[in-house]
């Protein structure tokens, strides 16, 4: 396999972040984009194995300014980009059956609604009557936005892929990076099984090895992959067309539609970081049986499918943006489970900052690797 031997950037990592970024300098007019992905094929690593959830319900106003652009991206891709990314408008409701999770999201939702998002308070019986289908005699209140749904991730990374390498950009697969030159403090290259790419600008994009990558250049990140696994149903014709992405929150357990059937998910808190993508049929098992709790419909089903992903993990579940102690080595990762539907307006920060200098679109400059020597402002609302 032939590469070019000089680059004037190489992005490393062919999901959303990487797809994204490359797309967006391509439409500004660089030249000599180099995108490298590990994998046999494009986006599927974190963003291939998520639920394809977004949403604008989050507890800190940079991630709800983060929907707010990305979200209507994810709309107008079609026209923007040419590819159909079937996103559709179910909306997400967050159940809540502890008394502190109500706490947190009242001030949760008056932030929301203080930056224009139109998030609704339920009540226990609104929820009941919401989703007759579902057992929530314990639900004390939760959240609705009916603009929060679902898109399909691998349409936009090869969306994305595709409008690129109409541009020029020169994307590879099964293109492992194994090692990154540096020279005093300034990147100089890049080395891959297939050889090396001389370039002074290399973006990190490669999700929850991301910090491998950063060894490579000498720069510590914190960020860990965490296993989350899921599975969907056989058909359930008696779940309606407008069944909302589902959230019982304080077990971490999601339900959405999923052709004729169910996607189901739950996070396992005892999970410990690796890089394991198995399922783990244990806890599949628990995972099934707090389904049924909920939906005792779910027991009349088979299961049709079932895979594992890595969650990027940072200590304060918010992503990370821009530069690092190497010159030329940049970040854009970290995104906890959120990075799908922050994809679209994180390629094109990411081609602003590397263009412009700064960031122009939505100001991510505390979202910088430097904040971790410091107090870190959490995000609750992780699923």
């Amino acid at each position: 396999m032939e590469i070019p031997t000089k680059a004037e950037i190489v992005i490393i990592g062919g999901g959303v972040m990487g797809a994204s970024t490359a797309y967006y300098l391509a439409a500004r007019g660089m030249k000599n984009i180099v995108l490298l992905e590990r994998g046999e094929y494009f986006g599927q690593g974190s963003t291939g194995r998520c639920a394809g959830g977004v949403r604008y319900q989050f507890g800190t106003e940079i991630n709800i300014r983060l929907s707010l652009a990305s979200l209507p991206m994810l709309e107008r891709f079609k026209d923007e980009i040419g590819q159909d990314v079937n996103y559709r408008k179910c909306g997400y409701l967050f159940v809540f059956t502890g008394e502190k999770d109500i706490n947190e999201f009242q001030e949760n939702l008056k932030l929301q609604n203080r930056l224009g998002v139109k998030t609704e308070w339920l009540n226990g019986d609104d929820i009941r009557k919401r989703l007759p289908l579902m057992n929530f005699k314990d639900a004390l209140a939760g959240t609705f936005n009916r603009e929060d749904g679902l898109a399909d991730p691998n349409s936009v990374v090869m969306g994305y892929i595709s409008a690129a390498t109409r541009m020029g950009v020169k994307s590879f697969n099964n293109m492992e990076v194994i090692g990154i030159r540096v020279s005093g403090d300034k990147v100089t290259g890049v080395e891959t099984a297939h050889g090396s790419i001389e370039t002074r600008l290399i973006l990190n994009a490669a999700g929850p090895w991301s910090a491998q990558v950063g060894r490579m250049a000498g720069v510590h990140i914190p960020v860990q992959p965490i296993r989350r696994q899921m599975f969907t149903t056989t058909p359930l014709p008696s779940i309606p067309p407008d069944f909302p992405f589902v959230i019982d929150f304080s077990q971490s357990l999601y339900f959405h539609r999923e052709g004729e059937g169910l996607l189901i998910g739950m996070s396992n808190r005892n999970e410990a970081p690796g890089f394991d993508q198995s399922v783990d049929e244990d806890f599949e098992l628990v995972n099934l049986e707090a389904a049924i709790t909920r939906m005792p419909l779910v027991e009349q089903a088979g299961r049709a499918s079932h895979w594992a992903g890595l969650y990027e993990v940072t200590p304060d579940s918010h992503p990370i943006f821009g530069r690092t102690p190497v010159e030329g080595f940049l970040l854009v990762t970290g995104f906890s489970g959120h990075g799908f539907m922050h994809g679209p307006i994180s390629g094109r920060l990411m081609a602003e900052y590397i263009l412009d200098g700064r960031f122009l679109s939505v100001d991510v400059s505390m979202l910088n690797l430097a904040r971790f020597e410091g107090q870190l402002n959490q995000e609750y609302n992780v699923v």
